[in-house]
């Protein structure tokens, strides 16, 4: 285990980007359930002992029961509480599985309970959980609901939705699902409430002795379609055959065992790998980011039966396969399973080839979540496109239709974060397949980084959140290295002449960088000479053996990072003192060494263990206060494990 006993915000269903409940307070009873955003998303849990009641989750009446022990896993949220000389275990599982795309796909959380005595006495216990009407519309005012509970093969299955049901119906960030169906499964014991709201609880009645006593529930969420995909309306992978959610019920059902094995299964791999890469800290950061990082993602198939794995740009705005969001997440992918890093690189590359994108670099995203139906950041005509309301559908217009405004776009950025990682799935399973198909675009984006890298001059990039900087060093660097991951692709291909030109470009454009970005031991922040900032972007020079600086500018230029370091992390750069998480975890991936790797990733553990901020893992936060600034539940904390992806490819 990773010996986690706090966390800003604690994990308890996390599936989706819409089906995300989470624990904002260090007892789950002191406060209301939530969903990322900060909606109320209310589950109670309560215990009748001998007739006094007890509760375990949110603030429902009775007596707190006092927390024994609280562990977090990359699956798993599990709580020990006692009162009245009984114990209770609860459990939250999210079955997240990398390898198992059928599995990770179904929104369905298992809730386990489990009850002993004490004291040696037996008790009459009655145990109660409530899932509330809110989990299934958004805002406070409840629609007109309606319910049911019927008998399911084995199972006893409750479901609750609205009555007017708009599939789809809106686009946006800090938004949550108004449409589709929850519902709760258990063996025996449920008992469907109907009134003018609509909430589903599952009773049980024990007598509890020494000889532990279990209950179990599936609590899950039917969104009917999940993406609308260019015009199609994609259901979760799942459901990619036709699968219905009430056949997953039952599927989840029969294979409990099974799949809470293979969950304790991949905690272990995971924190073993963890602890091999960066030891305790990286265990710690693992288990808080490990199913965050999926959660915030949809999987798909298109018509062709392909993995589209969508990230909704959570706390940001909205959008939906966003490349710069894409690109910090995927070292968790490229460990675990590839595929899902082309899952987020196929909506990009076939959007840049339909006829309205006919720019010569890279799109910034495909649209606004859940609708991935063309780029909506930069889109010129929004005319009054709010939050909740939905874009048109920019995939079919013409070309010529000058749609985006250019000074609003990231070429740079998007060109080499597409090219790394392409180069990057090709490194970890050899495959280039989807390299080979979408040659032409490459082809166009590498011509681009050529002739705007070197020097990017006024560009945006992804950190401009922070302040839009001309000539960013680190955006160069991503340039060189997209450079050289095309030089990579090439070679795969076979095409040794294409190979060696590019790669020796990326060479000579290296040994330019470097003279032009060193101010004595460090590296600046622009090539005005002005400030300092993380060279995150060079990890794949060390990654992809490439030889492009030498090994000794990366020991100086980390070391120069060390005395720059706060309390809760290494600023993102010399502006200000907040940060970016997941960038930290790319630059300790670089570190020559675990002393320097610790110094870099302890700050961000003591982040999470003390932050007053009480909401998901932040990717940006204050260094010195600790609280976080904004960005939360975001996909880019798939970037935590740098550090591990750096070790397995190493090992490989």
């Amino acid at each position: 285990m990773a010996n986690i006993t706090r966390l800003p915000a604690f994990p308890l269903i996390t599936n989706d980007p819409y089906f995300s409940i989470w624990s904002c307070s260090d007892h789950p009873s002191d406060s209301v359930t939530r969903h990322w955003a900060g909606q109320r998303k209310r589950l109670n849990g309560a215990v009748t002992i001998d007739g006094v009641s007890y509760r375990f989750l949110g603030p429902n009446d009775g007596i707190s029961m006092k927390m024994e022990d609280l562990t977090v896993t990359p699956t798993s949220t599990r709580y020990l509480f006692s009162a009245a000389g009984i114990s209770l275990a609860l459990c939250f599982t999210s079955p997240l599985l990398l390898h198992d795309l059928d599995t990770l796909s179904t929104p369905i959380t298992f809730i386990d309970f489990e009850m002993k005595s004490l004291d040696g006495k037996a008790h009459a216990a009655g145990l109660r959980f409530t899932l509330h009407d809110d989990i299934c519309y958004e805002g406070e005012i409840p629609p007109h609901m309606h319910g049911d509970v019927y008998p399911l093969g084995n199972l006893q299955v409750g479901y609750m939705g609205q009555k007017k049901q708009s599939i789809l119906c809106h686009t946006g960030d800090h938004i949550t699902i108004d449409w589709g169906y929850a519902y709760l499964a258990a063996d025996t014991g449920i008992d469907f409430n109907v009134s003018d709201h609509c909430f589903l609880t599952a009773k049980k009645e024990f007598t509890v002795t020494e000889t532990p006593v279990s209950y179990h529930v599936l609590a899950g969420y039917d969104d009917v379609a999940s993406i609308n995909y260019f015009g199609y309306l994609a259901p979760a992978w799942y459901a990619r055959n036709g699968k219905q959610f009430t056949e997953a019920l039952c599927d989840f059902a029969a294979r409990r065992e099974e799949i809470m094995k293979a969950c304790a299964e991949m905690d272990e791999k995971v924190l073993a790998a963890a602890r091999k890469a960066g030891g305790e800290n990286m265990a710690y950061i693992a288990a808080a980011s490990y199913r965050q990082t999926i959660a915030a993602h949809k999987l798909i198939a298109d018509r062709d039966g392909n993995a589209i794995f969508l990230s909704k740009e959570n706390d940001s705005n909205g959008c939906i396969g966003t490349v710069d969001v894409s690109y910090p997440s995927i070292p968790l992918y490229l460990i675990y399973n590839p595929e899902l890093v082309r899952g987020m690189c196929r909506p990009v590359l076939k959007f840049a080839h339909m006829p309205c994108w006919d720019y010569d670099f890279a799109p910034h995203d495909v649209g606004r979540y859940p609708y991935a139906t063309g780029q909506v950041y930069a889109y010129k005509n929004r005319r009054g496109t709010t939050n909740g309301e939905t874009y048109p559908p920019l995939y079919r217009y013409p070309a010529g239709s000058d749609l985006y405004d250019f000074t609003k776009q990231m070429p740079v950025e998007e060109c080499g974060n597409m090219l790394i990682m392409l180069a990057a799935i090709y490194r970890a399973d050899g495959d280039l397949s989807l390299a080979k198909e979408n040659m032409d675009l490459l082809d166009t984006w590498v011509n681009y980084l050529e002739r705007f890298g070197e020097d990017p001059g006024d560009q945006l990039c992804t950190d401009d959140f922070a302040g839009h900087l001309a000539r960013n060093i680190n955006l160069s660097a991503k340039a060189v290295n997209g450079i050289a991951s095309y030089a990579l692709l090439k070679k795969g291909l076979g095409d040794e002449n294409a190979y060696e030109i590019y790669m020796d470009k990326a060479r000579k454009m290296a040994q330019n960088w470097l003279e032009r970005a060193k101010v004595g031991d460090y590296t600046a922040l622009t090539f005005d000479g002005n400030g300092w900032s993380m060279k995150y972007n060079l990890v794949w020079d060390l990654l992809f053996k490439l030889d492009l600086l030498p090994k000794e500018f990366y020991r100086q230029e980390l070391e120069s990072y060390l005395p720059r370091i706060n309390e809760y992390g290494l600023p993102l750069d010399s502006r200000e003192t907040y940060t970016k998480s997941d960038w930290i975890a790319w630059v300790a991936a670089m570190a020559p060494d675990a002393k320097i790797q610790d110094a870099l990733l302890a700050p961000i553990v003591k982040y999470l263990k003390e932050s007053g901020s009480r909401v998901p893992f932040s990717d940006w936060y204050d260094t010195k206060s600790g609280l976080y600034h904004s960005f939360i539940n975001r996909t880019v904390q798939g970037g935590m494990f740098m550090p591990m992806l750096a070790k397995h490819w190493e090992e490989k």
